[in-house]
């Protein structure tokens, strides 16, 4: 929804991603199909953020014969803000069973927009894996900054970010602290409003997930 572009961020276009988005988008949609739609669309873009996942040689006996294959080669943690962060974590955590799970939780006082961390639960030696954080919108970016502070403080160095999503203020802001974080992203919508919510956005995730609006 918007001219600009920046080289660590991927929009991710696919059309069946697109139209599901355009369905959560809807203030129409209810509780139940909002939830499990962004279940599949996270899902769905977690095969765009696994793309250059590295796999290691492995061969398997068919019930016919000897085949080559892979598996892969690194571990993966991922770490859903909470709360609205678990509804896109358990879409991705059925294409990816094997991947560790921490969980943060940070919210933005909606006086001064700034993100207070009350939780941190991360798996141990979360350094030697990819890092995948997940936040349904990327708006000011001011909880997912406070939480990349946080894992890059295990001492991990490779870390995403995958949102439905983006404000281009919350991506300036992202890439002024952590400018090595790719972001993948379902949209890269209009603006911040006055309030620091995206327009057009989707409305309050969190509330729209688990039906507390």
């Amino acid at each position: 929804m918007t001219g600009r572009t920046w080289p660590n961020v991927t929009i991710i276009r696919h059309p069946v991603v697109q139209e599901r988005l355009t369905v959560i988008r809807d203030r129409n949609t209810g509780v139940e199909q909002f939830r499990r739609l962004i279940g599949l669309i996270a899902r769905l873009m977690a095969f765009e953020i696994t793309r250059d996942y590295p796999t290691t040689p492995r061969t398997v006996e068919t019930p016919l014969e000897s085949c080559d294959g892979c598996i892969l080669s690194r571990g993966l943690t991922l770490v859903p803000i909470l709360r609205a962060g678990l509804g896109m974590a358990e879409g991705v955590h059925q294409l990816l069973p094997s991947a560790r799970m921490g969980h943060l939780g940070i919210y933005r006082d909606e006086k001064t927009l700034e993100p207070i961390t009350y939780y941190n639960k991360l798996p141990p030696n979360i350094a030697e894996t990819d890092v995948i954080v997940i936040d349904p919108m990327l708006a000011t970016a001011g909880s997912l900054i406070a939480a990349i502070d946080v894992i890059k403080g295990t001492g991990a160095t490779s870390i995403k970010v995958l949102c439905l999503v983006a404000a281009p203020e919350g991506i300036d802001n992202l890439n002024a602290k952590h400018p090595d974080v790719q972001i993948f992203t379902a949209s890269v919508d209009r603006c911040l409003n006055d309030k620091g919510y995206i327009l057009p956005g989707l409305g309050d995730a969190g509330d729209r997930i688990f039906g507390t609006a």
